[in-house]
C-alpha cells in the first residue's frame, strides 16, 4: 500500500519558498479584520501523504487509505508530533517540547519542521494575491461537489501560483495558532476546507477550531512548514 520514499529528497524536493509580505486576516464571530507582517520561510507544497507519514510514524490512521492521499483523523497533537519526529529523523532541532500535562511549548525560531501559522498558511494559499480563491473552484480543490465522497491524491488539481497543491478542498489543514484562548482555551485553527464541504466553506478566508488532543476527523490532516534560511 506504502511505497518506499527517500525522505530526505523527498522533503527537499517538495519545500517551496514563500517570499515575505503583509496577509489581512478576519474573523466574522467577532466582526473583526487585522493584517500581519509574514517572514519568508519554507511550505510543504503537498499536505502530508500518507507514504511521507507512514515512513515517518510508522503508521497511517486515515479513513480513506492510499500512498498518496494526505493523511487525515489526525489530532493537532498527532500533528506537531510528526514535525518532531521528522525534525529529528533529518538532524534538525525541533521546534516543539512537549511538557506535562500535555503543555507545549513552541520555540518557532528553530531549524526543525513545524506546523505554518494561521497568516503564513493564508499568506500563502492566495499567493499574494488577497483573492479568497486562486482559480475556478472545479480546477482548483475537492470538495463536496466532486469529491466522489472521499480524499483523493494530493496534486490532481491546479496550483495556486507559487506552486502550491491542494491549498484548498480535500483536506482542512491544522496550523499552529491559537483561536481563542479566553473563549476555546487551547483549541487550535485549522483552514482550507474538505472534501465534503460545500462551495461556500473552501475559501482562503476560513477559519475553523477545535480541540488539539481529541478532535479527528476524516477531512482535516496538515502540511509542514521551515523557517528560511534554517
Amino acid at each position: 500500500m506504502f511505497k518506499e520514499i527517500d525522505l530526505i529528497s523527498t522533503v527537499s524536493d517538495h519545500l517551496v519558498e514563500i517570499p515575505p509580505g503583509t496577509v489581512e486576516l478576519r474573523d466574522n464571530r467577532i466582526k473583526r479584520r487585522w493584517t500581519t507582517e509574514v517572514d519568508a520561510f519554507f511550505l510543504f507544497k503537498f499536505p502530508v501523504t500518507q507514504d511521507i507519514y507512514q515512513k515517518v510514524m510508522k503508521e497511517s490512521p486515515s479513513t480513506f487509505k492510499g500512498g498518496r492521499k494526505p493523511i487525515e483523523t489526525v489530532s493537532w497533537m498527532e500533528a506537531i508530533r510528526f514535525c518532531n519526529a521528522l525534525s529529528f529523523l533529518l538532524g534538525l532541532k525541533p521546534c516543539y517540547t512537549l511538557g506535562d500535562k500535555d503543555e507545549i511549548i513552541f520555540t518557532p525560531k528553530e531549524n526543525g519542521f513545524r506546523l505554518p501559522t494561521e497568516a503564513e498558511w493564508q499568506y500563502a494559499c492566495q499567493a499574494g494575491t488577497g483573492k479568497i480563491r486562486y482559480g475556478e473552484l472545479d480546477e482548483i480543490a475537492w470538495y463536496k461537489e466532486n469529491s466522489l465522497g472521499g480524499t483523493q491524491d494530493v496534486g490532481g488539481k491546479l496550483p495556486n501560483e507559487w506552486g502550491l497543491y491542494d491549498m484548498l478542498g480535500n483536506i482542512w489543514e491544522w496550523c499552529s495558532d491559537i483561536y481563542d484562548e479566553t473563549v476555546y482555551g487551547t483549541y487550535r485553527i485549522f483552514r482550507g476546507g474538505g472534501w465534503n464541504d460545500n462551495e461556500r466553506s473552501v475559501m482562503a478566508t476560513t477559519r475553523r477550531r477545535s480541540h488539539p488532543l481529541s478532535f479527528k476527523i476524516d477531512d482535516l490532516g496538515f502540511r509542514i512548514a521551515k523557517n528560511y534560511g534554517k
